[in-house]
């Protein structure tokens, strides 16, 4: 359950930020990215290294900037600082796995909380 909220939240950001370059263009990117790369936008979460090998090559060095901008809209989908073990600069895809962690570490202390107040509100009623 948890993966696929992730999941959600990251094809969400990555379909945000392509539309920045017009629904057209957005479109084409994805067409281009399941034909010629055998990327379905659905797979995304699960192939995120053959992404950014498609992104690159088809954007070139101005793929930095849209990764960049799918990161910061993740961040922000999140809602939790990421944690990075050390490493101040970070792959695309070594940004997601760490998103990921932080995420799930997230929902898990949610649920904790949830589950230590149900207890409260049982003992109490």
């Amino acid at each position: 359950m948890f993966r696929r909220d992730f999941e959600k939240l990251l094809l969400e950001a990555v379909d945000e930020e392509l539309t920045s370059l017009g629904e057209s263009s957005k479109q084409a990117l994805y067409f281009h990215l399941e034909k010629s790369f055998n990327i379905r936008k659905q797979e995304i979460p699960y192939k995120t290294e053959a992404f950014v090998d498609a992104i690159e090559k088809i954007f070139g060095s101005g793929a930095d900037f849209l990764e960049i901008l799918i990161m910061k809209r993740l961040h922000e989908k999140i809602g939790k600082r990421i944690k990075v073990n050390g490493a101040k600069d970070l792959t695309f895809t070594e940004y997601v796995i760490a998103a990921k962690q932080s995420f799930f570490e997230k929902k898990k202390s949610r649920d904790k909380e949830e589950g230590a107040q149900r207890k409260q509100i049982k003992v109490e009623c």
